[in-house]
C-alpha cells in the first residue's frame, strides 16, 4: 500500500510515530510535514505573532500545492492527514477526483480545536479515525461524518523507551512525582491540592501554558518548558510517580479525555503511572498490578503517599505495566488495526 501522509514529523510527535510504523509494516510512505511551510511555534513575540498572521494565507497555499505536488509524484492509494487544520477542501476534492481514499487521524477531545477549515474538509473524508470512544458522536453531530472508528493512541518505541545512562541529565528531572502536559484549570485545580495535602513531596509540571498557574503552591513546580522526543522518556524514568490526568471537557466537545496518550507513553517508557480511573481507563492495565487509579484529589493524595512509601510494589507495578505496554499498546500494533481498516476502504 501507497500512503501519503501529511502531518508533522518532529522527534516524538504522535502522528510521525504513526508514519514510521505504517512504514515497519512494510507500506510505502510519503510525508508532507506542515511544519517546514507554516510558522506553528506555540510561544512567539508579538512582533513573530504579527509576521505569522499576515503570512498565514501564503503559507496555507504553499502547503497545500506541496500536497497537491507529492500526490503526483507518488499516486498514493491512500492520503491519510493527521488532524489537518491546515489542508484546503480543494484540495481533498482534487485528490479524491484523481482516485485516492481520503482518511482523517483526528486525535483531540475538541472536533472544533484545530481551525476553520475543519467543518469543510472533515465531510469529504471516506474514514475518520479518532482516538476518543464519544470522538463517533461528536463527528456524526458536528459534521455529519457516518463512517468513523475508534482507536486508541500508542507509544511510539523509537521515543518512549528505555534509556540507560545519562545520569547526569536524568538529574535534572529526578522527582517524586511529575506531570508532563497542556495547562488546564482543572489540571492546575488537581495539582494544587496535591501539593497542599502533601507539601513536603517533590513535584516537577512540564509543558504548554502553564504560565498561566495562579496558585502560589506550584510556582516552585511548575518548569516552564516541554519535554519532547527523548527527554520525555528520561523524564518519565526519572520520576518516582507519573501521573495521567485528564483534560476536561471543552466546546464541541461531549466528554472530557477518557485515556490520553501519556495512558501509553508512560508505561512504555517503563514509568510507574498513577491515572485518572474511568471505566475506560480500566481496561488497558489492570488495577494495582499494572498501573495505579485515583478519582478524587484524596484518593491521588493517599496513592502518592503510598506508592512513594512502598517501593516494592511500586516496582512490581512498573515493571508488569512496562510488560503490558510492550505487548499491546504500541504504535506497531495500532498501525496494524489501522491498516486492517485501509484494507477494507480500498475493496469498497
Amino acid at each position: 500500500m501507497k500512503i501519503l501522509c501529511i502531518g508533522p514529523l518532529w522527534r516524538g510527535s504522535n502522528a510521525g510515530g504513526l508514519f514510521k510504523a505504517f512504514g515497519r509494516q512494510g507500506c510505502l510512505i510519503e510525508v508532507v510535514d506542515e511544519f517546514y511551510y507554516l510558522s506553528l511555534q506555540q510561544e512567539q513575540s508579538l512582533p513573530l505573532k504579527i509576521c505569522t498572521k499576515i503570512l498565514r494565507p501564503w503559507q496555507i497555499q504553499s502547503f497545500n500545492l506541496a500536497i497537491l505536488s507529492k500526490f503526483s509524484l507518488v499516486k498514493p492509494d491512500i492520503l491519510l492527514v493527521y488532524k489537518g487544520a491546515f489542508i484546503k477542501s480543494t484540495t481533498l476534492i482534487r485528490i479524491k477526483q484523481r482516485g485516492a481514499k481520503l482518511v482523517n487521524f483526528y486525535p483531540d477531545v475538541s472536533m472544533f480545536s484545530h481551525g476553520k477549515l475543519l467543518p469543510q474538509t472533515m465531510p469529504l473524508f471516506d474514514l475518520v479515525f479518532t482516538t476518543k470512544t464519544f470522538g463517533k458522536e461528536d463527528l456524526r453531530n458536528a459534521f455529519g461524518v457516518e463512517n468513523s472508528v475508534f482507536i486508541p493512541h500508542g507509544f511510539d518505541p523509537e521515543i518512549h523507551r528505555l534509556i540507560p545512562g545519562f545520569n547526569d541529565l536524568k538529574q535534572k528531572y529526578v522527582c517524586d512525582v511529575s506531570f508532563i502536559g497542556t495547562w488546564s484549570p482543572k489540571k492546575e485545580a488537581l495539582l494544587a491540592k496535591l501539593k497542599t495535602s502533601l507539601p513536603g513531596i517533590e513535584l516537577k509540571i512540564w509543558g504548554n501554558q502553564w504560565h498561566k498557574s495562579k496558585e502560589e503552591n506550584l510556582k516552585k513546580s511548575i518548569q516552564h518548558n516541554e519535554v519532547l522526543g527523548d527527554l520525555y522518556a528520561l523524564a518519565i524514568q526519572s520520576s518516582t510517580i507519573n501521573l495521567g490526568i485528564l483534560s476536561e471537557r471543552v466546546r464541541g466537545a461531549s466528554s472530557g479525555d477518557r485515556i490520553t496518550s501519556r495512558t501509553f507513553h508512560i508505561p512504555g517508557s517503563g514509568g510507574f503511572l498513577l491515572h485518572e480511573r474511568n471505566a475506560e481507563s480500566v481496561q488497558y492495565y489492570q488495577e494495582n498490578k499494572e498501573a495505579a487509579f485515583f478519582e478524587t484529589p484524596e484518593e491521588l493524595a493517599d496513592k502518592v503517599q503510598y506508592y512513594l512509601n512502598n517501593p516494592e510494589k511500586r516496582e512490581a507495578i512498573r515493571l508488569a505495566g512496562y510488560k503490558r505496554a510492550l505487548a499491546d499498546h504500541s504504535l506497531d500494533s495500532r498501525a496494524k488495526t489501522v491498516l486492517a481498516h485501509l484494507h477494507n476502504l480500498l475493496k469498497v
